[in-house]
């Protein structure tokens, strides 16, 4: 059958929101944008019209969804490599222009070779990424010096501050979300720091439960406060906050390009469950 597109998010739930939940950690991109979709209403991502759409099988059965959210990459569930490219065929011929595509790699290949063909727009890599899932948290033994507290609106100017340095270092060419993400997060726990003698060192966040998963991240701390432990500190810390808070499980990206994070993240009891790509469309070549 061929996708169905709506802008409606209570639609495409009604249809697809079973089908995402069945893979609960595997779909946690689409699963938390929805979740903060039906939470803050459709202004939850600024001025923009939300794209979603899903694709069934012979016999009624969702196989396939996608979600847009501008300015952010088209995102995709897994799905077959033709599937992807129809997709990406009926995008376009839409007139719709989104800046790239997140999925794992090969649909997200073959939407993007789809795409150039059809638009001209090249893909390049953006970043190469890897899906970790909590089986049992070890907090790191010893800990380092200090303790965690949840983020409030006095910390609004620093975290402010580290948000942006972190979108800096990790997604230079990626939208600017450091104050949605203040403004959604402070005030039920989003946000945790980790305070060395009342200074804060590191930053974690995680989105709200969709399906019973949490998604921690980002986590930040400042070059120069590096190396010291802070950082596995504070994921550990926001972790079992999410699972005190009710969450069944937890999951993270990571850069595959940071050895020393992905290393980290399993001394704490994350294990890889899949590797995702983000590509992004640059201009059309005349």
């Amino acid at each position: 059958m061929a996708w169905q597109l709506t802008e409606d998010l209570e639609t495409f739930l009604t249809t697809a929101d079973g089908f995402l939940r069945r893979r609960p950690a595997a779909n946690t991109i689409m699963l938390t944008a929805t979740e903060l979709l039906r939470a803050k209403g459709a202004g939850a991502y600024g001025d923009v019209t939300p794209l979603f759409g899903w694709r069934a099988g012979p016999g009624g059965a969702v196989t396939a969804a996608f979600l847009h959210t501008p300015p952010y990459p088209v995102v995709l569930t897994d799905m077959a490599d033709a599937a992807a490219a129809e997709l990406a065929v009926d995008l376009a011929g839409r007139g719709h222009r989104p800046p790239g595509v997140n999925a794992t790699p090969a649909p997200g290949a073959a939407f993007a070779a789809a795409w150039q063909a059809h638009t001209g727009q090249p893909a390049h890599t953006g970043m190469r990424m890897r899906l970790y899932a909590l089986d049992t948290l070890r907090p790191p033994d010893p800990p380092p010096p200090g303790t965690a507290r949840a983020a409030d609106a006095g910390d609004r100017d620093l975290l402010l501050a580290w948000l942006d340095a972190f979108k800096d270092e990790a997604q230079p060419a990626g939208p600017q979300e450091s104050e949605r993400v203040v403004n959604d997060r402070v005030g039920w726990g989003g946000l945790v720091l980790w305070e060395d003698e009342g200074r804060p060192v590191s930053l974690a966040g995680r989105n709200r439960a969709a399906a019973g998963q949490a998604r921690v991240g980002p986590v930040y701390t400042p070059p120069e406060l590096r190396g010291h432990g802070f950082g596995g500190a504070v994921t550990a810390a926001i972790t079992q906050a999410a699972l005190d808070d009710g969450a069944e499980g937890v999951v993270l990206f990571t850069d595959l390009n940071n050895p020393t994070s992905n290393t980290l993240y399993q001394r704490l009891g994350y294990r890889p469950i899949s590797d995702w790509t983000l590509l992004r469309f640059g201009a059309a070549r005349g």
